[in-house]
Protein backbone atom coordinates (compact mmCIF):
# COMPACT_ATOMS: atom_id res chain seq x y z
CA UNK A 1 0.00 0.00 0.00
CA UNK A 2 1.09 3.53 -0.62
CA UNK A 3 0.01 6.67 1.16
CA UNK A 4 -2.02 8.97 -1.07
CA UNK A 5 -2.60 11.72 1.46
CA UNK A 6 -2.86 12.61 5.11
CA UNK A 7 -6.51 13.21 5.96
CA UNK A 8 -5.88 14.49 9.49
CA UNK A 9 -3.01 15.10 11.89
CA UNK A 10 -3.06 14.99 15.71
CA UNK A 11 -4.51 18.49 16.29
CA UNK A 12 -7.23 17.91 13.70
CA UNK A 13 -8.13 14.58 15.32
CA UNK A 14 -8.31 16.24 18.75
CA UNK A 15 -10.64 18.92 17.38
CA UNK A 16 -12.85 16.21 15.84
CA UNK A 17 -13.06 14.36 19.16
CA UNK A 18 -14.00 17.58 20.95
CA UNK A 19 -16.67 18.33 18.34
CA UNK A 20 -18.03 14.76 18.53
CA UNK A 21 -18.29 15.05 22.33
CA UNK A 22 -20.20 18.33 22.07
CA UNK A 23 -22.56 16.93 19.41
CA UNK A 24 -23.26 13.85 21.55
CA UNK A 25 -24.02 15.99 24.61
CA UNK A 26 -26.26 18.34 22.64
CA UNK A 27 -28.20 15.56 20.92
CA UNK A 28 -28.77 13.72 24.21
CA UNK A 29 -29.57 16.90 26.19
CA UNK A 30 -26.71 16.18 28.56
CA UNK A 31 -24.79 13.07 29.49
CA UNK A 32 -26.62 11.74 32.54
CA UNK A 33 -27.85 8.55 30.81
CA UNK A 34 -24.90 7.98 28.44
CA UNK A 35 -22.54 5.03 28.24
CA UNK A 36 -19.70 4.89 25.71
CA UNK A 37 -18.59 1.57 24.22
CA UNK A 38 -15.73 1.20 21.73
CA UNK A 39 -15.28 -1.59 19.21
CA UNK A 40 -11.92 -3.33 19.54
CA UNK A 41 -9.22 -2.36 18.59
CA UNK A 42 -9.06 1.29 17.65
CA UNK A 43 -12.67 2.12 18.48
CA UNK A 44 -12.05 1.41 22.15
CA UNK A 45 -9.23 3.97 22.34
CA UNK A 46 -11.35 6.56 20.54
CA UNK A 47 -14.25 5.73 22.89
CA UNK A 48 -12.01 6.41 25.87
CA UNK A 49 -11.02 9.80 24.47
CA UNK A 50 -14.64 10.73 23.72
CA UNK A 51 -15.84 9.59 27.16
CA UNK A 52 -13.06 11.59 28.86
CA UNK A 53 -13.98 14.69 26.85
CA UNK A 54 -17.68 14.32 27.71
CA UNK A 55 -16.76 13.78 31.37
CA UNK A 56 -14.67 16.98 31.38
CA UNK A 57 -17.44 19.03 29.76
CA UNK A 58 -20.32 17.64 31.84
CA UNK A 59 -18.40 17.08 35.09
CA UNK A 60 -19.59 13.47 35.47
CA UNK A 61 -18.11 10.05 35.05
CA UNK A 62 -19.23 8.37 31.85
CA UNK A 63 -19.35 4.55 31.94
CA UNK A 64 -16.88 3.16 29.39
CA UNK A 65 -16.75 -0.30 27.86
CA UNK A 66 -15.07 -2.24 25.06
CA UNK A 67 -16.67 -4.68 22.67
CA UNK A 68 -15.05 -7.61 20.87
CA UNK A 69 -17.23 -8.54 17.90
CA UNK A 70 -15.08 -11.38 16.53
CA UNK A 71 -17.64 -14.13 17.07
CA UNK A 72 -20.46 -11.94 15.72
CA UNK A 73 -18.85 -11.27 12.35
CA UNK A 74 -20.54 -12.87 9.35
CA UNK A 75 -17.18 -13.59 7.72
CA UNK A 76 -15.53 -15.48 10.63
CA UNK A 77 -16.33 -18.88 9.18
CA UNK A 78 -14.99 -17.87 5.77
CA UNK A 79 -11.69 -16.22 6.78
CA UNK A 80 -10.58 -17.43 10.19
CA UNK A 81 -10.08 -21.00 11.30
CA UNK A 82 -9.30 -20.00 14.90
CA UNK A 83 -10.40 -16.40 15.41
CA UNK A 84 -8.34 -14.28 17.76
CA UNK A 85 -10.65 -13.44 20.62
CA UNK A 86 -10.19 -10.28 22.61
CA UNK A 87 -12.09 -9.35 25.69
CA UNK A 88 -15.46 -7.65 25.83
CA UNK A 89 -15.57 -5.47 28.92
CA UNK A 90 -18.87 -3.81 29.68
CA UNK A 91 -18.84 -3.60 33.50
CA UNK A 92 -22.22 -1.88 33.78
CA UNK A 93 -25.83 -2.54 32.87
CA UNK A 94 -26.69 -1.09 29.46
CA UNK A 95 -30.43 -1.59 29.89
CA UNK A 96 -32.34 1.68 29.48
CA UNK A 97 -29.12 3.59 28.71
CA UNK A 98 -28.18 5.65 25.67
CA UNK A 99 -25.19 3.85 24.22
CA UNK A 100 -22.63 5.68 22.12
CA UNK A 101 -20.97 2.98 20.02
CA UNK A 102 -17.56 4.11 18.72
CA UNK A 103 -15.44 2.84 15.83
CA UNK A 104 -12.58 4.32 13.84
CA UNK A 105 -13.78 3.87 10.23
CA UNK A 106 -17.26 3.21 8.86
CA UNK A 107 -17.06 1.33 5.57
CA UNK A 108 -19.49 -1.45 4.57
CA UNK A 109 -21.47 -1.42 7.81
CA UNK A 110 -20.79 -5.08 8.58
CA UNK A 111 -18.66 -4.35 11.66
CA UNK A 112 -21.42 -2.18 13.08
CA UNK A 113 -24.08 -4.82 12.36
CA UNK A 114 -21.98 -7.30 14.32
CA UNK A 115 -21.55 -4.82 17.17
CA UNK A 116 -25.31 -4.24 17.34
CA UNK A 117 -25.87 -7.99 17.69
CA UNK A 118 -23.26 -8.17 20.45
CA UNK A 119 -24.79 -5.23 22.34
CA UNK A 120 -28.31 -6.66 22.20
CA UNK A 121 -26.94 -9.89 23.71
CA UNK A 122 -25.63 -7.83 26.66
CA UNK A 123 -28.80 -5.84 27.40
CA UNK A 124 -31.63 -3.66 26.09
CA UNK A 125 -30.48 -0.05 25.74
CA UNK A 126 -32.89 2.80 25.07
CA UNK A 127 -30.81 3.91 22.06
CA UNK A 128 -27.63 2.92 20.30
CA UNK A 129 -25.97 5.84 18.55
CA UNK A 130 -22.93 5.47 16.32
CA UNK A 131 -19.87 7.74 16.42
CA UNK A 132 -17.02 7.21 13.96
CA UNK A 133 -13.82 9.09 13.29
CA UNK A 134 -14.10 8.59 9.49
CA UNK A 135 -16.99 7.66 7.20
CA UNK A 136 -15.51 6.50 3.90
CA UNK A 137 -18.70 5.39 2.15
CA UNK A 138 -19.34 2.13 0.23
CA UNK A 139 -22.10 0.79 2.49
CA UNK A 140 -23.33 -2.77 1.95
CA UNK A 141 -25.90 -2.52 4.76
CA UNK A 142 -28.36 0.28 5.63
CA UNK A 143 -26.24 1.71 8.45
CA UNK A 144 -25.19 5.31 8.99
CA UNK A 145 -23.32 7.14 11.73
CA UNK A 146 -25.01 9.65 14.02
CA UNK A 147 -21.71 11.45 14.66
CA UNK A 148 -18.86 11.67 12.14
CA UNK A 149 -15.44 13.20 12.70
CA UNK A 150 -14.62 13.35 8.98
CA UNK A 151 -16.46 12.31 5.82
CA UNK A 152 -13.87 11.01 3.36
CA UNK A 153 -15.22 9.66 0.07
CA UNK A 154 -12.93 6.93 -1.24
CA UNK A 155 -12.43 4.77 -4.28
CA UNK A 156 -12.95 1.06 -3.67
CA UNK A 157 -9.19 0.41 -4.05
CA UNK A 158 -8.43 2.97 -1.36
CA UNK A 159 -8.49 2.49 2.38
CA UNK A 160 -8.51 4.79 5.37
CA UNK A 161 -5.97 4.02 8.07
CA UNK A 162 -6.36 5.54 11.52
CA UNK A 163 -3.18 5.62 13.59
CA UNK A 164 -3.62 6.23 17.30
CA UNK A 165 -0.91 7.19 19.74
CA UNK A 166 -1.89 4.41 22.17
CA UNK A 167 -1.15 1.73 19.54
CA UNK A 168 0.98 3.33 16.84
CA UNK A 169 2.82 6.10 18.66
CA UNK A 170 1.22 8.79 16.47
CA UNK A 171 -2.22 10.29 15.86
CA UNK A 172 -3.03 10.61 12.15
CA UNK A 173 -5.49 9.49 9.52
CA UNK A 174 -4.16 8.41 6.14
CA UNK A 175 -5.74 7.69 2.77
CA UNK A 176 -3.86 4.74 1.25
CA UNK A 177 -4.11 2.86 -2.02
CA UNK A 178 -3.24 -0.73 -2.79
CA UNK A 179 -0.25 -0.79 -5.09
CA UNK A 180 -1.19 -4.00 -6.92
CA UNK A 181 1.60 -6.07 -5.36
CA UNK A 182 -0.49 -7.29 -2.44
CA UNK A 183 1.34 -4.98 -0.06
Amino acid sequence: MRVRSKIADAPQMERSITRLAHEIIEHNRGAANLCVIGIKTRGDFLAKRIAEKISQIEKLNIPLGTLDITLYRDDVRQKLKLPELRRTEVPFDITDKNIILVDDVLFTGRTIRSALDALIDIGRPTTIQLAVMVDRGHRELPISADYVGKNQPTAIRESVVVHLYEIDGIDEILLVEEDGTGN
